[in-house]
């Protein structure tokens, strides 16, 4: 192999010094319109020698045969061109400071190396479109036609990987902009608009579409797929923009569209510094670690570099996930994995005075509201009251700067005990606030995509399974937002946050879950009438909608754009002993005393008249 290559080097080394000698003779052709003076031939001759000497030098000492020329590109032609400058710089010190008895005209110095650039750029060039085309020039006959949305630079990267694809042929590209129409990529032509998507697919027999537009608005994403989707196309796309940069993938690597692209949102703008100031070079602890939020949490803190992240779980396999990934992921990362309970108070604080963190996401809680609704409302107060009282107080003890508790937008006006227990957890850390050097911040959000208990993961399994798909109501609406996203907008709030504050994400525009439904059915490639929707009607605890309270009268602006703050209710007689009290008792509460007692310490807390379901 290696001899191989030393052959191969020794013959490109030939080829160019061959170069260097015979665009020498041309230049002195060319400036003597192809008739050179005997004595002048005669100065060309002598001076030949050290051309091809100080050309060689030159050569090897830019490195110009460690590449191979199958792979030739840009880069090797500004080295190219580097390596031929300063070797006539050389050739002409060599000339002029020797007392060689020699003329060269000034105008074969300027001529020559211009003249060797082409010949080796070129040489190298035609050899490598030479190579390809006998390795993929039958591909690209063969392949599946398939066109290309978008003539952007995502979309110039897929077609130039593309070029070598045995599945795909990329038969054109679509884009809205006037400018690029007629225009060539890599000798594939931007055909017309976005809207002639079924035109250009019946003109070339294409079944498949890609979307090759990963740092389009969302809007725009998924109007190119509804287009393609409405005519039968099959729609795949390209990995997101921010995982083409980070290189965890390539342009080519294009998958299915699923539903993250469709319902996905603008890009969240953090201020890194005031991030990399809280979180970086500090011990940092999450609870509930293996869960959706709290896991994603970890991966979001680990980018700030803290000097420890301690992962409290109290799920032995969510926890060796957790350290399974970050072993692999972050390994660099000093990782503490502790197995315990929020609700176990001796586990609690010998955590935190054997890690000292400096700040504290607690994420871990009871969230299904149906299951916590019915036999196990006091187990919902003990973890999502108690756990938190438990840990904000260790915490305030341990000198903890900042405590972050991971609320939910069913903390408002709740018609559940799930959201009665949040918003009570939300009011004990306001209290524990008053006269603390901890700062306790609480940030409410809405569902996320592909969380644990979501509706969406349940979707997809009865699709896989041929349907039905059951929605409990046809008026049901939610607000969704990205697991990354939630995550990033806690750190923010967290670190921005000064104490006592409630901070309100921006959730976008609500969604109606019948329409979801839809929108995943024929994201699989079934119809309506091939997977049913059936409606079962509302579980024990559910609303029609959920409320943010992101709105002016209830919420003023904060620094970040899709953070609000909600204003602060009257607390005047809220007591934390009482609470706290009430927490410790030895009986075991039934469900009706629980809402009972919920609705004293929760006044907005009210249950819910079950909506009559409507026949659809």
């Amino acid at each position: 192999m290696m001899s191989r290559i030393n052959v191969r080097a020794w013959l490109a080394n030939l080829h160019d010094l061959i170069a260097a000698g015979l665009t020498w003779y041309v230049a002195y052709s060319l400036r003597f319109n192809l008739s050179i003076p005997p004595e002048y031939f005669q100065d060309m001759a002598r001076t030949l020698p050290w051309v091809v000497l100080v050309y060689g030098l030159v050569f090897f000492r830019f490195g110009l045969y460690q590449g191979m020329w199958r792979y030739a590109s840009l880069p090797d032609i500004k080295r190219i061109v580097a390596a031929v400058f300063f070797g006539t710089l050389v050739l002409a010190l060599a000339i002029y400071m020797t007392r060689f008895s020699v003329m060269v005209p000034r105008s074969v110095l300027l001529m020559q190396p211009v003249l060797l650039i082409v010949l080796m750029g070129g040489s190298r060039l035609a050899y490598r479109s030479w190579k390809e085309q006998r390795m993929y020039g039958l591909t690209r006959r063969q392949g599946n036609p398939v066109l290309i949305l978008g003539a952007g630079d995502a979309a110039i990267l897929l077609v130039k990987e593309m070029e070598r694809s045995l599945e795909w042929r990329v038969a054109g590209l679509l884009d809205d902009d006037p400018l690029k129409r007629g225009r060539l990529v890599h000798g594939v032509k931007v055909l017309g608009a976005l809207t002639d998507v079924s035109k250009w697919a019946t003109s070339f027999d294409a079944k498949h579409v890609i979307v090759a537009m990963p740092s389009a608005p969302h809007e725009v994403r998924r109007r190119a797929v509804e287009l393609c989707s409405a005519v039968g196309l099959r729609v795949l796309t390209v990995p997101s923009y921010k995982d083409i940069m980070s290189g965890r993938v390539t342009i080519s690597q294009i998958r299915k569209v699923e539903l993250e692209d469709l319902l996905g949102r603008d890009p969240v703008l953090l201020d890194s510094a005031g991030l990399r100031e809280c979180l970086g070079d500090r011990v940092i602890m999450v609870t509930g670690a293996g869960g959706s939020i709290g896991s994603e949490l970890c991966r979001q803190i680990a980018s700030f570099k803290p000097s420890l992240l301690v992962l409290f779980e109290v799920n032995e396999f969510a926890m060796y996930r957790i350290e399974q990934e970050f072993s692999m992921v972050f390994p660099e990362l000093s990782v503490a994995c502790v197995m315990g309970d929020v609700k176990n108070r001796a586990r609690v604080e010998r955590t935190m005075r054997m890690y000292s963190p400096s700040v504290i996401f607690h994420a871990a809680a009871y969230k299904h509201v149906p299951m916590m609704e019915e036999n196990n409302a006091w187990e919902a107060v003990q973890n999502n009251v108690g756990g938190t009282y438990v840990v904000a107080s260790a915490a305030m003890a341990a000198g903890v700067k900042k405590f972050v508790l991971i609320s939910t937008d069913k903390a408002v006006n709740p018609t559940n005990v799930m959201g009665a227990t949040k918003r009570l957890a939300e009011m004990v850390c306001q209290s524990l606030q008053r006269g603390s050097v901890t700062q306790f911040e609480m940030v409410r959000f809405g569902n996320v995509l592909g969380s644990a208990g979501s509706v969406i993961p349940k979707f997809q399994e009865q699709i896989a399974s041929g349907g039905p798909v059951t929605v409990t109501h046809p008026d049901i609406i939610r607000y969704f937002m990205s697991i990354p996203e939630a995550a990033q907008l806690v750190l923010q709030a967290g670190c921005m946050g000064q104490g006592g504050d409630v901070f309100v994400m921006d959730m976008g525009e609500p969604v109606k879950i019948t329409d979801l439904a839809r929108e995943m059915i024929r994201l699989a490639g079934y119809t309506d009438e091939e997977i049913k929707i059936v409606y079962t009607g509302l579980r024990p605890g559910e609303k029609l909608f959920e409320e943010l309270l992101a709105d002016n009268e209830t919420t003023r602006p904060s620094d970040h754009p899709k953070l609000r703050i909600a204003k602060a209710n009257h607390m005047e007689h809220f007591d934390i002993n009482e609470i706290t009290h009430w927490l410790q008792q030895h009986r075991y509460l039934e469900d009706d005393e629980v809402r009972r007692d919920l609705k004293r310490w929760v006044p907005e807390y009210s249950t819910m008249v079950k909506p009559r379901l409507v026949a659809v």
